[in-house]
């Protein structure tokens, strides 16, 4: 099987096939790929859950330092969308990591996308800040700790309709002063207030 055929198996595996893959079978796909068809193998399979596969044994206790984009998308009443994550009982904002050559303003338009079926254009994002540190530390269910450095964009201006993949089992908009206790992104909804005052 040549490399092309191989990138195309694993595109056809589920998200499940895809996490269970042994190290022996990783190896077995990448030995004798280039560093392009690598990069994208880590995009197929998406880059944390690729460069935990990497590790073998240790794929769940080795803490990841991660970087992604988040979103502030703000409607017309000044609301801010949170989602209402499915693998835990907190509300956060649309955003995730990073693919190998993405640039931050292409993950946040990917994420936004994939996580809410809104439509975002590079001309209105509007950076608030890149949050990095021990506030961005999370932890899974799964065991997996990782620290994350995030851009976080603001987002008025979107077109669409909401809808939510299987990330989130609900989305919806918070006054600022009404926001829901149990926040995964509690830092990143800070960072975006002190940014509010100093307008």
């Amino acid at each position: 099987m040549n490399n092309q055929e191989k990138l195309r198996m694993v595109k056809n595996m589920s998200v499940t096939e895809q996490r269970n893959l042994t190290i022996k079978e990783l190896t077995a796909i990448i030995e004798n790929m280039s560093a392009d068809e690598i990069i994208e193998l880590s995009n197929i399979i998406g880059y944390p859950v690729f460069t935990r596969l990497c590790m073998g044994d240790l794929k769940h206790r080795f803490v990841l330092l991660q970087d992604g984009a988040a979103a502030i998308i703000v409607n017309k009443n000044g609301e801010i969308l949170l989602q209402s994550r499915a693998d835990r009982d907190k509300w956060g904002l649309p955003g995730g990591c990073q693919e190998l050559g993405e640039r931050f303003q292409d993950t946040v338009i990917r994420e936004v996308k994939e996580e809410t079926n809104l439509d975002i254009r590079e001309e209105d994002l509007e950076l608030i800040d890149i949050i990095s540190g021990s506030s961005r530390r999370n932890e899974y269910p799964n065991g997996d700790v990782v620290i994350n450095n995030t851009a976080l964009y603001c987002i008025k201006n979107y077109s669409g309709d909401l809808k939510w993949d299987n990330e989130s089992k609900e989305m919806r908009f918070f006054s600022l002063n009404n926001l829901p206790k149990n926040q995964h992104d509690s830092d990143l909804i800070e960072a975006y207030k002190r940014y509010l005052e100093s307008k």
